[in-house]
């Protein structure tokens, strides 16, 4: 079972970081986008599955848009792996 109030700790952790994320490309606003969707899904009455495979999402996004805003002091690391403990994959 997911820990859901940790999930939306980090929610509010990564939507803070990408608010002060400079790029504008496409892998960067898809990755808001799934933060978004995940968002909206841990505010459902039964949040669970949805939830989860909302945080795969991110977790892959996340991989394709580590290097671009690493300059932008982005934990994208970080965020990989909290994603990962909490979808037991690590």
């Amino acid at each position: 079972m997911l820990n859901l109030e940790e999930v939306r700790k980090l929610v509010t952790a990564l939507e803070r970081d990408l608010a002060r994320v400079e790029s504008g490309s496409a892998d960067v606003q898809a990755l808001r986008e799934e933060v978004e969707a995940l968002r909206r899904a841990l505010n459902e009455p039964a949040a669970g599955e949805d939830v989860k495979q909302g945080l795969e999402r991110v977790h892959s996004r996340m991989d394709t848009v580590a290097e671009e805003v690493k300059a932008d002091a982005f934990k994208a690391g970080n965020y990989i792996a909290a994603i990962g403990r909490i979808l037991g994959l690590s």
